[in-house]
């Protein structure tokens, strides 16, 4: 076990118990191309994602509709279980799929995945179902963690129709993670950073340069 300390002197080789599932199902209408294969810095997004989440848990799985884009990645291909559910569907079909009995679920598309706040986040995870960050009132559904003890709550809600992330959470066991402590690694909450319009992709390339 590593305390906060540790993690911040930089022990990059650390890996956990855990399954590591990226949702890949953003289509990038509004950027008018896939949002995975985006050139941020001096790499693709999904080949940078999958890189990080390599060096962290014992498995990498990406739930994608298109494996065939994917490939040559090789690594773990899931579809979803529920297709049309969104990102409820994708975070089942994830977990259902994972080895471990946690997932830790990023979205395709955030360039700053901070390693340190992350094995913060899995630290943190025993005697949890859900470690989710939350900013304020805002929670970040796609930079957390979930246990299988969720599925059966997750696939009532698929059931039903309903899609919201958090309507599940009074039936589990929820650790948030809360600004101060996020910004122990991460100053500027860039963890969370997504890219949806051609802004967010200028920004992005942008705030990599300076990196």
């Amino acid at each position: 076990m590593y305390t906060i300390g540790e993690m911040s002197e930089g022990k990059s080789a650390i890996r956990h118990p855990i399954s590591c599932i990226v949702l890949a199902g953003g289509e990038g209408k509004r950027l008018g191309t896939d949002k995975a294969f985006l050139k941020i810095g001096s790499r693709v997004l999904i080949e940078g994602i999958v890189e990080e989440m390599a060096r962290i848990g014992d498995e990498v799985i990406i739930v994608t509709n298109s494996p065939e884009k994917y490939d040559y990645l090789e690594t773990r291909l899931v579809g979803d279980i529920y297709p049309g559910t969104g990102v409820l569907g994708g975070i089942y079909s994830g977990l259902r799929a994972a080895q471990s009995d946690y997932g830790l679920v990023v979205a395709c598309d955030m360039p700053f995945l901070n390693l340190k706040l992350l094995r913060y986040m899995i630290l943190l995870s025993p005697g949890y179902d859900v470690v989710i960050p939350r900013i304020g009132e805002l929670t970040e559904p796609l930079h957390a963690i979930y246990s299988k003890r969720c599925l059966q709550s997750i696939e009532r809600l698929l059931a039903t129709g309903s899609l919201k992330i958090i309507d599940f959470f009074p039936e589990v066991r929820v650790r948030y993670v809360e600004e101060q402590e996020i910004k122990l690694f991460d100053s500027q909450c860039l963890s969370f950073f997504n890219i949806n319009t051609p802004a967010d992709l200028e920004r992005a390339r942008s705030l990599a340069g300076e990196r």
